[in-house]
């Protein structure tokens, strides 16, 4: 029986036997000279036009993408670290989560696969999906039985696509039931991260590290300006996977490289003291749930996230005004972000909050639960 990943090893060989096949070259820009492997060379293969970036002191923004202009060897230091927060051999960098979640889906799921998508994926995954040749099916949201029906159906090669924890709802996916679906159907698991990584799990290592099934998932999507504060979006996976994706994903070809003083930021947090900040982040969010329960609102959030549904799109409006009348910004989310009917508050409890302004929120919330009759 063949490996699941042949195809992409064969992808792979296909275009190693046609000379298109591309690899990353590490280097340092710095005005007009770009050095490679010790080498200093003029540096003709830059977007810079203007010559703006040394000027500003920004020497290392690559104004092109990772391909042409070379690969700023901050990228190299931040993806080692990052595939290894996530057990794979491999990562790479893109310049938002959105892109990550383009250039990973489409490159993967070809004609005749099938990919099956959680109902509350991010649109991001959606369009992803929609990009891929492969056929598209939705499941009810966390729902097994109906994920387990509908991966019963034939298809060359499976696709679970999920987020870790749902960025409207603040509930996590089964995870530990769909791993076990995919074992079973021999269906790769892809898995959005974004609001779970750093955040969720032992040392944050994400919500399939909550369940204890990181082993089980192929493919890692995530974001590095949310919880890590900085800016941009990886990937994780088995090293031919991102080598598939350096060579085929164009989100991550034909787009301009993430400037590498964020690469660098994005490693200075990672690298920082983050567990006793997420160790108090999750105290706290337990005393921003726990109030508003005992308020009296329906809370069923397991995370960071805290939908309050109102339900009608108007009342969510004039609930959202009112709360910044009385000092407290929270997004009033409605369609097409959430279904028609299904507008909510959404709450974002994070490590700048202290106990005393969470409970002076509370006390808003509370005032606002009566006016809205919504507790």
């Amino acid at each position: 029986m063949k490996p699941r990943t042949d195809f992409i090893s064969e992808r792979l060989r296909q275009i190693k036997k046609a000379n298109l096949y591309r690899r990353l070259v590490d280097n340092k820009i710095s005005g007009p000279y770009i050095t490679i492997q010790g080498k200093k060379l003029v540096n003709l293969s830059s977007n810079d036009y203007l010559g703006l970036d040394s000027r500003y002191h920004f020497s290392q923004i690559q104004s092109s993408s990772r391909l042409i202009s070379g690969n700023d060897i901050s990228f190299k230091k931040l993806e080692d670290s990052l595939a290894h927060h996530k057990s794979k051999s491999s990562a790479l960098v893109f310049p938002t989560g959105y892109m990550a979640n383009l250039g990973a889906i489409s490159i993967l799921a070809q004609k005749n696969d099938h990919i099956l998508s959680d109902e509350l994926n991010h649109a991001s995954i959606i369009d992803a999906c929609r990009l891929s040749h492969a056929k598209k099916t939705v499941y009810k949201h966390n729902d097994i039985t109906d994920l387990e029906k509908k991966l019963r159906k034939k298809a060359k090669r499976k696709f679970v696509i999920t987020e870790g924890i749902f960025s409207m709802n603040g509930d996590y996916a089964r995870l530990d039931e769909i791993t076990k679906l995919c074992q079973e159907n021999n269906a790769f698991l892809l898995l959005d991260d974004a609001h779970g990584d750093f955040v969720a799990g032992r040392d944050g290592r994400g919500s399939a590290d909550h369940f204890r099934v990181a082993k089980n998932v192929d493919v890692y999507i995530s974001s590095l300006s949310k919880a890590l504060g900085a800016f941009g979006g990886y990937i994780a996976a088995k090293k031919e996977i991102i080598d598939l994706a350096v060579n085929t994903s164009r989100p991550f070809i034909y787009t301009s490289a993430l400037p590498g003083f964020l690469a660098e930021l994005a490693l200075k947090r990672f690298l920082s003291n983050r567990e006793r900040k997420r160790l108090r982040l999750w105290k706290k969010i337990e005393q921003f749930s726990k109030g508003l329960k005992s308020i009296g609102y329906t809370i069923e959030s397991q995370s960071q996230i805290i939908p309050i549904i109102i339900g009608d799109e108007k009342r969510t409006l004039e609930f959202g005004k009112y709360l910044r009348n009385n000092g407290i910004f929270a997004q009033p989310i409605r369609y097409p972000t959430v279904n028609l009917g299904s507008a909510r508050i959404r709450i974002s409890v994070t490590d700048w909050l202290s106990e005393d302004i969470i409970s002076e929120a509370l006390i808003v919330f509370e005032k606002a639960g009566k006016k809205f009759d919504a507790i």
